[in-house]
């Protein structure tokens, strides 16, 4: 790399409730980083039942769900249902709209990330649509002592099979005791990385130490490198990186779009049933008919 990336802000990403008695850890999304191109959200979530996320819409992005422990049941109005389990990735494209929940399947604590990933103003109407892979299905590789899930991209020789209409890089990185990591990221991309387990020291080999639940977002630059200094503690942390879109971005809660006249319009189209929303009329989640008659 002829110009490593460095760390630019840091940011701690503090618990706050969210859906119906979920905890989440926004880095991305809150009032210090509205947007960072483009990513509209990060959260870190847990969840036990009977909190979740019931019944809720989006229109104009796309969301990446990728589980950690448990599991999560997620069905939507046009009849698709199914369980993300550990080590699970659902890439989402909600494009003109989708309405859906995403509930904990069975008992005990379910964590994972929710990204959210914004569209060009030529995909944002585009019909709704799923990639999901399995944990067994993710491309995973290991070299000296760096293990690296390969979500979205390319890394240390391998290709996800994910196609993103945003071009999007989504790494999960564990890197043994005093073991080094040397990613490439295209010189034109933002870019940040968030710690999920132990400490790492990003960008200069001199730098402090960062801990669980910290996002780094990174200057411009060819790569990232990243030293575990630690004798006994693995590191893990993702790389997410992306083509920045550079249009105006108007949003209203799970309504993303270029204007405020589009997000009114989207309002509308929502509260009328209309334009992509029709199928909401007479739709609720198993989970919420569940709830209702609890």
């Amino acid at each position: 790399m002829e110009k490593p990336r460095q760390v630019v802000r840091k940011f701690l990403a503090r618990p706050q409730h969210e859906g119906v008695g979920a905890v989440v850890r926004r880095s991305i999304g809150r009032f210090e980083l509205r947007y960072f191109d483009p990513f509209l959200v990060l959260d870190e979530f847990s969840v036990s039942a009977p909190a979740g996320f019931p019944d809720h819409p989006h229109r104009g992005f796309e969301t990446v769900t990728y589980m950690l422990e448990g599991a999560v049941t997620h069905e939507d109005f046009e009849g698709h249902r199914g369980t993300i389990k550990a080590g699970d990735v659902q890439w989402m494209t909600a494009g003109r709209g989708i309405v859906h929940s995403e509930m904990p399947a069975g008992p005990g604590t379910s964590k994972g990330l929710q990204l959210w990933v914004n569209l060009s103003s030529g995909n944002k109407m585009v019909e709704p649509g799923y990639q999901e892979i399995q944990s067994k299905d993710i491309a995973c590789t290991s070299a000296d002592g760096v293990t690296v899930r390969v979500i979205a991209g390319h890394a240390m020789g391998v290709q996800s099979p994910v196609c993103t209409r945003t071009p999007t890089m989504y790494l999960d990185f564990t890197v043994r005791p005093r073991g080094v990591v040397r990613q490439p990221v295209l010189a034109s991309w933002n870019a940040f990385a968030y710690v999920l387990e132990g400490e790492g020291v990003f960008g200069a080999e001199r730098g402090a130490p960062v801990g669980a639940h910290h996002l780094l977002l990174l200057s411009q630059g060819d790569g990232l490198e990243v030293w575990n200094k630690s004798d006994d503690r693995p590191l893990r942390f993702l790389l997410i990186g992306g083509e920045p879109i550079g249009e105006p971005v108007a949003q209203l809660g799970p309504f993303v779009m270029n204007t405020e006249e589009e997000i009114d319009m989207t309002v509308n189209d929502f509260e009328r049933y209309a334009n992509g929303f029709e199928k909401a009329r007479h739709w609720k989640s198993q989970a919420m008919v569940a709830l209702v008659v609890e």
